[in-house]
């Protein structure tokens, strides 16, 4: 392919990403407060987008734990993280995207959704967010 060039490697982001994910392997303040950090380092609209979700979270799956994941608030069981919100800034996304890992019990035939784009937090996606959560969480 003539004139296309061939990225190499990571991103800034992407490396920023990894060494989050190092710093929150090796520490033992990894919760709530480590939670809290990450979305006070959100811009508006998706501090107040990120600060709803966790509520959501806390409210519909209270056996979850808040734990930073590649920088991204995040919510465990044990050391299995269920979800996560990631900000449109992170990889510099046009939305931001409330997600589940594959631990979450979301399956459903042979393909399921496991990522939501987020542009505005309304009470209809926070309904839907709070269904997914229980969802997610059935059987667990």
């Amino acid at each position: 392919m003539a004139g296309t060039k061939k990225k190499e490697g990571l991103s800034k982001e992407e490396i920023a990403a990894m060494k989050d994910y190092l710093k929150e392997k090796n520490s033992r303040d990894n919760g709530e407060e480590a939670v809290q950090a990450a979305i006070a380092k959100m811009k508006e609209p998706r501090r107040s987008m990120a600060k709803r979700i966790h509520a959501i979270v806390k409210a519909n799956a209270p056996e979850l734990s808040p734990r930073t994941w590649y920088g991204m608030p995040a919510y465990s069981k044990g050391d299995k993280v269920i979800c996560f919100f990631q900000d449109a800034d992170k990889f510099k996304s046009r939305y931001s995207t409330f997600g589940f890992t594959d631990k979450a019990n979301l399956d459903e035939g042979k393909m399921w959704p496991v990522g939501f784009a987020l542009t505005e937090l309304t009470s209809a996606e926070e309904k839907k967010i709070a269904a997914l959560i229980k969802k997610a969480m059935s059987g667990r």
